[in-house]
């Protein structure tokens, strides 16, 4: 019986308010379903990449064990940091749509297909995801966390655990658009520090940083840079979107300006 009212409120629910792209908004088959013409414009970022940060490369090397030529130059304290797809329209509007629309569904689609390069990574039940998080004055201003949302619904997918203090957010951080790659490295400096009781729970874990778009990695490398005092095994990082250059990769790519400017000031409400 019960089966059957869920049955029903569904199909009310479903004729009331249809299921949307999350990337368009035309009418689809179910909820967290893209359309065809948005699903065919993602771009995988499931190639040859850098073992260190996994930006795309162009051919692959035997044992998966190439660098790209900033990561020989300066290291990332990371040792990998996937993305599920290449930051381009569709992939922006679904960060923008959680961030600022309040569309928090879209936090378990993010998820759903950040479920393979999380896997790549190592072992669920080996690993904790750390969200990437925010100050607390955008905290209360937003009302949410969408690394934190995003976080929850991988540990739901993938019964890897979680946790959402180990890092805190001590100082609010100027907007990095527009900045050069110095000056957004010292924008984020000092912004991140280990939660009381931090290194009792990172001590010998795998961490792995959740976060929605990885633009310049300027926020990923300080965040990262404060985990490695935690005495954590190995720290990687992972993003819903990443924004690659044109060099290595054609179509819906944008750059650092373009991306900060979107994430920090426009409100998709659609």
């Amino acid at each position: 019986m019960a089966r059957l009212l869920r049955a029903a409120g569904r199909t009310i629910v479903d004729y009331a308010l249809p299921p949307r792209c999350p990337g368009c908004g035309v009418l689809v088959g179910a909820d967290r379903q893209f359309c065809l013409t948005c699903w065919s414009s993602l771009h995988f970022l499931d190639g040859p990449a850098c073992r260190r940060c996994s930006i795309p490369l162009p051919t692959a090397l035997p044992g998966g064990e190439a660098e790209c030529g900033a990561c020989m130059a300066d290291a990332p304290p990371f040792d990998g940091a996937p993305a599920a797809v290449a930051y381009g329209p569709v992939a922006r509007t679904v960060a923008l749509r959680l961030k600022y629309g309040r569309r928090t569904g879209h936090a378990r689609l993010m998820a759903q297909l950040m479920v393979r390069p999380l896997a790549a990574l190592g072992p669920a039940d080996e690993m904790l995801l750390v969200p990437v998080p925010l100050h607390r004055w955008r905290l209360w201003s937003r009302g949410f966390n969408q690394a934190a949302l995003v976080a929850d619904a991988l540990t739901r997918l993938t019964g890897a655990p979680r946790d959402h203090h180990l890092l805190v957010r001590r100082k609010p951080t100027a907007a990095l658009r527009g900045k050069g790659r110095r000056e957004r490295e010292r924008i984020v400096a000092g912004a991140f520090a280990l939660a009381d009781g931090a290194r009792r729970r990172a001590e010998g874990r795998h961490l792995v940083l959740i976060d929605d778009v990885h633009a310049s990695g300027a926020t990923l490398r300080a965040a990262a840079g404060t985990l490695k005092r935690s005495g954590a095994a190995r720290i990687s990082a992972l993003s819903w979107a990443r924004v690659v250059p044109d060099a290595l990769m054609t179509g819906n790519i944008f750059d650092f300006a373009e991306v900060d400017s979107d994430m920090q000031g426009q409100r998709m409400t659609g």
